[in-house]
């Protein structure tokens, strides 16, 4: 089977390599910004919207025009994979994955993608890479590439630039060591409990530098923007957002890697995370209710990673040959797993399950992955097939016995 794998290494550019790293990233952001716009004003107007092969065509004549020859100094190819990212922000629209496309802002996610390998020289013997444009890019080189490169994209985030080596390359049919299934109940007190007892603590790294983070922002507020002092203050919280992300990342990954190595079959939630972290907060017509509470549930939904570390587990299942299967989330938390009687009185607190009709009495969470777990095995009894690292859906949990 083919597996397309990145791998992703710390630059070391020069003074002048680090210019041109940030002019191609506003470069390819302003083409971004500029596509957008126009094509909101032609919807405005009524006519149809480009496609990207249209938009190719306005992208010559923006780098070959007397308004923006700048755009001469760029590599043609990202800023065309630049068109194709918005023709795909369209696309997820319309299909209702993700709301409409936003406007790129300087200092987000700035990146810019080659997609010809042809151009790319990988030398990992010296540590360093050829893009164009840029010439030869020293880089931490921390482990071996594996595959043949097929992309290459250069990104920079809390004041580093980072390069992300796309490859693909045939591996042997994963088969996976373990013949265990658990399931998994994740939450904001205990980041994940499984069915074996196994307990997961949850890492809160925004929570808890959250007080810094508001210092610091504090700090940069109380400055004339755009001065020498607002610019350092913005570096300094940049980098704590970056430091955020990293402690996350870090933990989602360590944590999906063990789970993933030592059960075959993972049974999860399939948690609606958007659904669930959206604001209670109304319209003045309507307000909602406990705006606050729910405010900092939805913090600590969003600190943990739900959705991200699905993602990872389902991947990393994948390439061990392992699966992946999604339950209903309805009433794993107010069943008994020994008499079936559905109630919200069962749970009595956050933490403590016992049924009111037979008196059984378990720890919420470890009774939820239980329930999960059973909601797992009646997926497999129906017969469905279920593909390697792939989520397979199933009905609710009965409300009643």
């Amino acid at each position: 089977m083919q597996r397309l794998q990145a791998f992703k290494y710390e630059l070391m550019p020069n003074a002048e390599q680090q210019r041109d790293m940030r002019r191609f990233a506003g470069s390819c952001r302003f083409v971004y910004n500029k596509a957008l716009a126009l094509q909101k004003q032609r919807y405005e107007q009524g006519e149809k919207k480009l496609g990207y092969a249209g938009l190719c065509k306005l992208l010559t004549e923006w780098r070959n025009g007397t308004d923006t020859p700048w755009l001469k100094d760029a590599p043609v190819h990202p800023l065309q994979q630049t068109l194709k990212d918005l023709e795909r922000a369209y696309a997820n629209f319309f299909a209702k994955r993700a709301d409409f496309p936003r406007f790129k802002k300087k200092g987000r996610s700035d990146s810019f993608r080659y997609p010809d390998p042809k151009q790319i020289k990988l030398d990992q013997a010296n540590s360093r890479i050829f893009v164009p444009k840029l010439g030869w890019l020293r880089y931490r080189n921390s482990r071996e590439v594996l595959g043949e490169v097929k992309q290459v994209t250069v990104s920079g985030s809390g004041g580093k630039g980072f390069v992300s080596i796309q490859t693909q390359r045939e591996v042997e049919q994963p088969r996976h060591a373990s013949g265990s299934m658990v399931g998994l109940d994740a939450g904001v007190a205990m980041f994940a409990t499984l069915s074996d007892g196994t307990v997961y603590a949850p890492v809160h790294s925004y929570r808890k530098h959250e007080q810094r983070l508001a210092f610091l922002q504090r700090q940069m507020s109380r400055n004339t923007k755009f001065s020498n002092n607002w610019k350092r203050a913005k570096v300094r919280v940049r980098k704590l957002h970056s430091r955020i992300a990293n402690l996350r990342r870090d933990t989602l990954h360590k944590t999906s890697h063990e789970i993933s190595q030592n059960h075959a079959i993972v049974v999860i939630e399939d948690l609606q995370v958007r659904n669930m972290s959206k604001s209670a907060a109304g319209s003045v017509q309507t307000p909602g209710r406990n705006v606050r509470a729910k405010s900092g549930l939805n913090k600590s939904i969003l600190d943990q990673g739900w959705f991200e570390f699905r993602r990872q587990l389902e991947y990393k299942q994948q390439w061990r040959g392992g699966w992946v299967i999604a339950v209903a989330p309805q009433n794993t938390s107010q069943t008994c797993p020994a008499c079936g009687y559905v109630a919200k009185e069962n749970r009595k607190t956050q933490a403590q399950f016992e049924c009111v009709e037979c008196g059984y009495s378990e720890n919420a969470d470890l009774n939820a992955a239980r329930n999960i777990l059973a909601a797992g095995y009646a997926v497999l009894a129906c017969g469905e097939s279920v593909q390697l690292g792939r989520s397979v859906k199933q009905e609710p949990i009965a409300t009643a016995r």
